[in-house]
């Protein structure tokens, strides 16, 4: 008897560079394609303006979709922890599971904005219903082409770039550099300011936890340390440029501010919020 299943075909978009440009790639390739975005109510406000960006070019709505509970209740479940790369409890709660409620039993084609100039590893479902594949690393499709897609389009790079944001994801994301969350105190100091206080001790335990490693935000925004840390990243992309031959150092900044730096290992992120 032939298997009569419907396959849905899901792009999960996370706000970032990739996935945008996977969006518009997929677009009139794959016309039943259903758009979706994870919600977690901490994004960027310049998360959503692109979403409404790529939702205008594509003529179809982005779906939000939502956790059950958001990040707060999680962080007094877990204590106060805030969550890091050895305990991203954030993404399996509030990216994975809204994803994988939304597919449900469904026979699932999952569209993942890898490029075929990387090798990164990540947060993505391994339920047997649904399957990831690959689009650009299938094409041959690199950096340049992914930044001449948005550029083409019109739809663009994610207006958080504009200030030196390098990745998509929530305002207080603890993959963020030291030199983005100085930049997030200078654009968004409210977020800033409420990032901040989640760093607090847990009255339970006592524990307290940093959003940024051996650093908390209170320690980051003072203007000496401020100061140190602007020029530790001018230093560091000097240094850079010397390594990298016939590169002019704006060709580096640019670069840096794409996110491209291999000097501060970011572990290569969570698939499902960067990508």
């Amino acid at each position: 008897m032939a298997n009569d299943k419907r396959v849905r075909h899901i792009l999960s978009l996370s706000g970032g560079k990739d996935s945008a440009a996977l969006a518009l790639y997929m677009r009139d390739r794959v016309p039943e394609m259903e758009y979706i975005f994870s919600d977690t109510r901490k994004e960027l406000p310049e998360t959503y303006e692109y979403l409404e960006r790529i939702s205008s070019y594509l003529g179809k709505e982005v779906t939000r979709l939502n956790a059950d509970v958001g990040f707060d209740h999680w962080y007094e479940m877990y204590g106060g922890m805030i969550p890091s790369n050895h305990r991203r409890w954030c993404t399996r709660a509030l990216k994975l599971k809204p994803f994988e409620q939304h597919c449900g039993s469904d026979e699932v084609v999952n569209y993942v904005g890898l490029r075929a100039d990387e090798e990164r590893s990540g947060y993505i479902s391994h339920k047997p219903n649904i399957k990831p594949v690959y689009p650009f690393k299938e094409d041959g499709l690199i950096l340049r082409d992914i930044e001449e897609i948005l550029r083409s389009s019109g739809v663009g790079m994610p207006p958080y770039t504009k200030w030196g944001r390098t990745r998509s994801g929530c305002y207080f994301c603890f993959y963020q550099q030291k030199i983005e969350w100085v930049r997030l105190k200078e654009t968004h100091p409210d977020l800033y300011d409420k990032a901040k206080a989640y760093e607090k001790p847990y009255e339970k335990t006592g524990n307290f936890f940093t959003w940024s490693q051996g650093e908390s935000l209170t320690e980051m925004e003072q203007p000496a340390r401020v100061e140190q840390i602007k020029r530790e990243h001018v230093i560091r992309i000097e240094r850079k440029v010397a390594r990298k031959e016939n590169a002019t150092l704006r060709e580096v900044f640019a670069e840096a501010d794409r996110g491209e730096q291999p000097d501060e290992d970011d572990d290569q992120g969570c698939l499902v919020c960067h990508l």
